[in-house]
């Protein structure tokens, strides 16, 4: 069946992005479509027959309503559709080429990304879309999915004009518990979670659980976000809750926002901010190979002199992590220290990080880095024997085991938020009781079924 030109026209009008509302565009095109089709077939005079003898408006809905299938604010039904992924050595021009495009076309395009998008920055493996106009064959947008939260869209025609999209995310509340076996990442992982959930849950806990001295029998509980687009669960949000237990010791991390937007991050059951001055330690996922030791071994030298420093093991490449605000006053290389950076926090404290395959983007010395910054790599680089940092920590002056000191708490939020507070850590601390702990042979049995 042919459409004359102004049905055409109106439809490719409306073949940009679009909302929910082209649900209702589709539908009144659709019943053009339908009603021209049938005065056409009856003849010339079918029109007026037609409006004269036209059935009551009830009838009308047994008409098939025919709906769009939506996609990047798209009616992808009405386009030609290629999908595939990003190839090895493959770059944005060598797509746009094989569609048909010239290449001062294709420098618009980069031109129009330059602050949206790093068109450098296309990953093997990622998706990608090419809708195509039907009619004449032009490729008329390009949709780039560098993660499962957003996507990059690429209009190829007109103004090249490039925009960021965020998908729509809807996020239900889950929750974890369960005892520990042989690592914190295998009790959760060995019930079906992601190692993204033990990373999020020792950010939360890192400035009071020390995850280098875990026991055998330590127990845990969550309350944490499961984050769903389209109704299926894509990842793991914020911890908004978790409890630790080792040994007689216990410690909750209660997230809280105030409303004002001023007080934010995770507390103690008191109100107590869980943020610390320090980090208790530099790097995340490591082990300690050597404690601090007045009269320690060299394994190099092979003598005994003063390590002055705690040794955390780490593969090549892990960052390291600075575990306070501070000014970085050297950031060098000696045959000892090797590639190492050290860092005065205030007028009391400082530490040294040593060993470093390299340091990171920008840090030299002068610089100002925060709590958490990542200022380098771990290697073994002087007088090492494999991957590790050594991390010394000064205070006063003198050099001194950071493992043994114990920094007062922060001060607790204002009397004036304690009430919704309250609210919220009551909530969280039902949930967090209601969680029922697996068993450590039941985790331990499950993370062996999934890694055999």
């Amino acid at each position: 069946m042919d459409l004359p030109e102004s049905i055409l026209a109106l439809w490719r009008k409306h073949r940009k992005p679009v909302t929910y509302t082209a649900v209702g565009l589709a539908a009144l095109l659709a019943g053009t479509a339908i009603f021209y089709a049938s005065t056409k077939l009856k003849g010339p005079n079918s029109l007026s027959a037609s409006l004269a003898t036209a059935e009551a408006p009830a009838n009308f809905g047994a008409l098939p309503l025919v709906v769009p299938t939506l996609k990047y604010g798209f009616a992808l039904d009405t386009f030609q559709v290629h999908e595939a992924d990003i190839q090895s050595g493959e770059f944005l021009a060598d797509i746009l080429l094989r569609q048909g495009m010239d290449y001062p076309a294709i420098e618009k395009v980069v031109a129009a990304s330059k602050d949206v998008f790093d068109v450098r920055h296309f990953r093997v493996g990622k998706p990608y879309t090419i809708l195509t106009e039907p009619l004449t064959g032009q490729p008329e947008y390009m949709i780039y999915e560098p993660n499962v939260y957003e996507y990059i869209v690429f209009a190829l025609q007109g103004d090249f004009k490039v925009e960021r999209k965020e998908r729509l995310i809807t996020k239900a509340q889950g929750t974890l518990a369960g005892q520990m076996e042989s690592s914190l990442w295998n009790a959760i992982v060995g019930q079906g979670e992601s190692y993204e959930l033990a990373a999020k849950m020792e950010d939360a806990l890192q400035w009071s659980v020390d995850f280098h001295h875990l026991q055998k029998g330590d127990e845990f509980r969550l309350v944490f976000d499961r984050e769903f687009i389209d109704g299926e669960e894509v990842g793991i949000g914020d911890v908004q809750a978790a409890y630790y237990k080792t040994g007689q010791n216990e410690y909750h991390a209660i997230y809280y926002k105030s409303e004002d937007g001023k007080h934010e991050g995770y507390y103690d059951l008191e109100g107590h901010p869980m943020k610390r001055g320090f980090l208790k330690s530099p790097v995340k996922y490591s082990r300690i190979s050597s404690y601090y030791n007045l009269n320690r071994f060299h394994p190099i030298l092979k003598r005994r002199r003063p390590h002055y420093g705690t040794d955390y093991a780490a593969p090549y490449g892990t960052p390291i992590y600075a575990v306070g605000d501070g000014v970085v006053t050297r950031a060098s290389f000696t045959k000892g220290n090797g590639n190492f950076v050290k860092i005065k926090h205030d007028d009391t404290y400082q530490t040294q990080y040593l060993h470093m395959q390299k340091f990171a983007k920008g840090i030299s010395t002068g610089v100002h880095v925060k709590q958490g910054q990542v200022i380098g790599y771990v290697g073994s680089t002087g007088l090492a024997t494999g991957p590790h940092v050594c991390f010394r920590f000064w205070k006063n002056g003198n050099q001194v085991n950071h493992l043994n000191i114990k920094f007062p708490p922060a001060k607790p939020l204002p009397e004036s938020e304690l009430s919704n507070f309250t609210a919220v850590r009551d909530n969280y601390l039902s949930m967090l009781n209601a969680a029922s702990v697996a068993p450590a042979e039941e985790a331990v049995a499950a993370d062996q079924k999934d890694n055999p």
